[in-house]
C-alpha cells in the first residue's frame, strides 16, 4: 500500500455558519476565494434561490459594466451551468476567473481546454500551486496518469500542504488499482478541508463498493451539502435510499436531477422504477427469511467446526460454502478422495444444525450443468464467465440485487432468466435492461432471453 507522506498539514477553516448577504457579497470591493467559501455556506440549501435571483440580475448589467463578467460567470458555475460560465470566464484576465473557467471545462469533459485554464491561472498568480495540481488533475483525467502523478510531486511540500494534493494522488492510486492506498489520500484531504465535495463523493464510492452503505449515505449527504451538486452523487444516494426503502428521499434526489436536467434518462427511469415499487407490497417476514436464508447459504463452511480431513476433503471439491453443499449428493461427497462415512455424518451433522440437508438444492446445479461445459469454452470464454460481478461496474442496485440472488460471476448471471432476477426485490426493468446491455457488449445473454 502507498504511504501517505508527512507533513504539515493546512486545514481549511470551517465554513461560516453565519448568514452571509449574497448580493453583496457578489456586489462587494472584493471577491476571492475566501468571499467564495463564506457565500456558499449561505446558498446551501433554500437560499440558493437568492444566488440565482442575483446573478441573473448581475447578467443583465455585465454589457455596462465588464468588472462583473468574473462575478457572473462564477455565479453561473455554481448554478451549475458550465457553458454560460466559460462564455464569461475564458478570456477573461483574472486568474480567478481563469481557474473557474478551468473548473467548468473540466465538468463538459473539456480536458485540453480546462488544463490551458488552470495553468493560465496560475501563470496569472492565483493559487499556483493549487491550479498546478488541478491541471494535473485534467491529465490524469486524459489518461496521462504518468505525467499527471510527476506535476502534482514538483509542488513539493508547499503542495502537500493542501488537500488538493491528497485527492489528485487519491485518484491516480485509484486509477492504478489500488484503492486502499486511495482512500487513504481521501480521508487526508478530507481532514483538512472537510468540504471537499470531490473527496467525499469518492469515498462514498468506496464505501458503497465494499458493501458499507450507511458510511456511503452519510459520505454522499455530506458531499451535496453545498454546490456545486455532482449529478453522480444525486443519483447514487437516491438508488441507496431506495435500497434501505426509504422511497421519499430516492425519489427527492431523482427528481432534483431532473430539475438540472429534464432529458436524464437515468433519473428518469429510476423514477419510474420508484413509482412502481409505491405500488407494490411485500410480505415483510417471507423477505426477511429469504435475506437470512441467503446469507446462511453464503458462508464459508471455513467458518464452522470440521475435521483437517473433511475441511481439506471439501476444498479439493471446490465446496466454499453452505450453499454448495446444498448442491451436491451424498454420493458425489464419497466419491471424493479421502471422504469416507465419519466426514459425511460430520457434514450431515453441520447442515443439520442449520436446518439444512446435503443436496436439498440439487435442482439449481441441474440448470447450471444446462449451460455450455467449460471444457468445450475458449480460454476466453472460460475468462469472461469468471469475470465478477464487480468487475462489470454495474450500477449499486443491480449490484446489490444479484448480491440478494448469491451472484457474484458473471457464469452464475447467464444461468437466470429475466423471470428469475425480476422477482428479486427492488429489481425492476431499469436494473434488468442495464444487465442485458452489459452482456449484449460481450456477446453473451440471460437463459432463455
Amino acid at each position: 500500500m502507498s504511504t501517505v507522506p508527512t507533513t504539515t498539514q493546512s486545514k481549511v477553516p470551517p465554513l461560516s455558519a453565519t448568514p452571509v448577504d449574497v448580493n453583496a457579497t457578489l456586489r462587494g470591493p472584493v471577491f476571492g476565494h475566501d468571499e467564495i467559501r463564506r457565500m456558499l455556506s449561505s446558498i446551501a440549501g433554500p437560499a440558493s434561490g437568492e444566488l440565482r435571483r442575483t446573478v441573473e440580475a448581475m447578467q443583465s448589467e455585465v454589457a455596462g459594466n465588464p468588472t462583473l463578467k468574473v462575478r457572473v460567470g462564477i455565479g453561473q458555475f455554481y448554478l451549475g451551468k458550465p457553458q454560460q460560465a466559460v462564455e464569461l470566464l475564458a478570456d477573461c484576465k483574472d486568474g480567478l476567473g481563469r481557474f473557474y473557467a478551468g473548473q467548468a471545462y473540466s465538468t463538459m469533459e473539456e480536458h485540453d481546454k480546462a488544463a490551458e485554464q488552470f495553468e493560465e491561472a496560475a501563470k496569472l498568480g492565483y493559487r499556483p500551486i493549487e491550479s498546478r495540481l488541478r491541471k494535473a488533475g485534467e491529465y490524469r483525467l486524459q489518461g496521462n496518469l504518468d505525467e499527471a502523478e510527476k506535476l502534482i510531486r514538483s509542488t513539493g511540500a508547499e503542495g502537500a500542504r493542501l488537500a488538493e494534493y491528497s485527492y489528485q494522488m487519491g485518484c491516480i492510486l485509484f486509477d492504478r488499482g489500488d484503492s486502499y492506498g486511495a482512500i487513504e489520500y481521501f480521508e487526508r484531504s478530507v481532514d483538512m478541508d472537510p468540504h471537499d465535495s470531490r473527496a467525499l463523493f469518492s469515498l462514498a464510492v468506496q464505501a458503497s463498493r465494499h458493501g458499507n452503505d450507511e458510511e456511503a449515505i452519510r459520505l454522499y449527504e455530506r458531499c451535496l451539502s453545498k454546490p456545486p451538486y455532482y449529478v453522480g452523487a444525486l443519483l447514487n444516494l437516491g438508488l441507496l435510499y431506495e435500497d434501505k426503502e426509504n422511497y421519499s428521499a430516492a425519489q427527492y434526489c431523482f427528481e432534483r436531477v431532473l430539475r438540472h436536467d429534464p432529458t436524464n434518462q437515468r433519473a428518469l427511469l429510476y423514477l419510474k422504477d420508484i413509482e412502481a415499487t409505491s405500488s407494490m407490497y411485500y410480505d415483510e417476514d417471507t423477505l426477511k427469511q429469504q435475506q437470512k436464508l441467503e446469507q446462511l447459504l453464503n458462508r464459508p463452511v471455513t467458518d464452522f467446526e470440521l475435521s483437517v480431513r473433511s475441511r481439506n476433503c471439501l476444498q479439493s471439491m471446490d465446496i466454499r460454502s453452505l450453499g454448495d453443499l446444498t448442491r451436491i449428493s451424498e454420493q458425489e461427497l464419497l466419491s471424493g478422495k479421502n471422504f469416507g462415512e465419519t466426514s459425511l455424518n460430520e457434514v450431515r451433522e453441520l447442515m443439520r444444525q442449520h436446518n439444512l440437508v446435503v443436496g436439498q438444492n440439487l435442482h439449481q446445479k441441474a440448470r447450471g450443468d444446462a449451460a455450455a461445459p467449460a471444457r468445450d469454452m475458449s480460454p476466453e470464454e472460460q475468462a469472461m464467465l469468471s469475470m465478477t460481478i464487480a468487475d462489470m461496474q454495474f450500477s449499486v442496485r443491480s449490484r446489490k440485487c444479484m448480491a440478494r440472488l448469491g451472484i457474484t460471476t458473471v457464469g452464475e448471471l447467464i444461468q437466470h432468466t429475466p423471470d428469475e432476477l425480476l422477482s428479486a426485490k427492488n429489481f425492476g426493468v431499469t436494473s434488468l435492461n442495464e444487465i442485458r446491455a452489459k452482456l449484449s457488449e460481450h456477446g453473451i445473454k440471460l437463459r432463455n432471453d
